[in-house]
This record gives C-alpha cells, sequence and structure tokens, in this order.
C-alpha cells in the first residue's frame, strides 16, 4: 500500500498544485482545511507524513502539531511546517520545540517537498523515484 501524506493547508490551491507530484512519486495524498481537521484525520488514517501549514483558521498548525504530539496514536508521525509569512522563519526553534521535523518556507517547489517527504519516510516506503534516504538531512 502506498504511504500516505497528509497535507493540511486551508488553501486548496496548495493541495492541487502539490497532488500530482505527491502521487507521481508513488504515495496517496489525503488532506485537511485546518488544523482540528487535520487532527481528525490523522487519528482515523494514521498518514506517514504530515505537511502542516501554520496560519489557519479554526486551529493553526503549531497549536496543532501539538495536539497531534500529545495523542499516543499520532505523535510518531513526522510533521514538515510550511509557511509564507516571514516572521515565522525567525522562529523555527518554536517549531522544533512543537515537534515539528522540517521547515519549509512557501513558496517551494515540487522536488523541495518531495525531498522532504521522502527524507522522513522509511526507506521502504519511499515513491519508486528513490526520494526518500535515512541519510539525508532532518534539521532545519
Amino acid at each position: 500500500m502506498a504511504p500516505i501524506i497528509l497535507m493540511v493547508d486551508d488553501d486548496l490551491i496548495v493541495h492541487r498544485l502539490y497532488q500530482p507530484h505527491i502521487e507521481r512519486a508513488g504515495w496517496r495524498m489525503i488532506g485537511a482545511a485546518n488544523g482540528r481537521e487535520a487532527i481528525e484525520v490523522a487519528g482515523r488514517e494514521k498518514p506517514q507524513v504530515i505537511v502542516m501549514d501554520i496560519m489557519m483558521p479554526e486551529m493553526d498548525g503549531v497549536e496543532a502539531v501539538l495536539e497531534l504530539k500529545r495523542d499516543p496514536s499520532t505523535k510518531g508521525i513526522p510533521v514538515i511546517v510550511i509557511t509564507s509569512n516571514p516572521q515565522y522563519y525567525q522562529n523555527k526553534a518554536a517549531f522544533t520545540e512543537a515537534g515539528a521535523a522540517l521547515f519549509l518556507p512557501k513558496p517551494f517547489g515540487p522536488a523541495q517537498l518531495l525531498q522532504a517527504i521522502g527524507a522522513l519516510l522509511p526507506s521502504a516506503a519511499t515513491g519508486p523515484e528513490g526520494l526518500g534516504s535515512q541519510s539525508q538531512q532532518r534539521a532545519f
């Protein structure tokens, strides 16, 4: 079964932009539009990686990451934090403290996203292009 990637962003254009690339890499993408929905979907679907925007309605990404990391059933799922707000670029430590594995500032290209996802997937779960490598750097 293909690894599941949960894309969490209130901008549905982001979902439509990256879904074809994620699926071409051999993974299955599911979506959520805010942090609260992400927690529900992650608990039900158990994705292998979550890509989480920060600025969203109802529950922001940092709060959602904190909730995911408190829940024993989702705490092991790696989270990539994404944002277009330059104010957050300087506050990467807050994302690490919340439990995020990686940070990607928007805009980023599909190749950057696929590389980040692949770096967090177990080597047996990478797509056909071999994008995931446990030896790749996981730091911000």
